[in-house]
């Protein structure tokens, strides 16, 4: 069991001790861009399955889709897809026991991010 007399020791670090890093920073991030993908994969379902129930259904969903939101969410779920696909291949990296040192996880961080933005503006300009 643990001691009940602990003093003055903190029970956890806080995080206004830490500085972000790069590594837990993009952890955390792909997290979150995992759950928005689960959001607009439904959001892509929701409008094949009005594309298959009829042409009011189907209005309804594609206004949706084509309105400024839909266009944004898209938007958002390609940069969320691509970030997401590469800190895949990182993790796959880190896997094979490359790019494990502090500063090499740093730059792979820093570069997976800046590849993320110049590849989803390169598939939005080119589809």
């Amino acid at each position: 069991m643990a001691d009940a007399k602990q003093g003055n020791r903190p029970l956890s670090p806080h995080l206004t001790i830490y500085r972000p890093q790069w590594t837990s920073m993009t952890s955390i991030f792909t997290r979150i861009t995992g759950n928005a993908l689960l959001v607009a994969s439904l959001m892509i379902v929701w409008w094949f399955i009005a594309a298959a129930s009829g042409p009011d259904a189907f209005a309804t969903a594609d206004g949706f889709m084509t309105s400024w939101f839909g266009d944004l969410v898209m938007f958002l779920s390609m940069a969320a897809l691509w970030y997401h696909t590469l800190a895949g291949v990182r993790h796959l990296i880190w896997d094979q026991g490359y790019l494990l040192e502090i500063d090499k996880a740093e730059t792979a961080g820093q570069a997976m991010v800046l590849i993320a933005v110049l590849l989803t503006i390169f598939t939005v300009i080119v589809l």
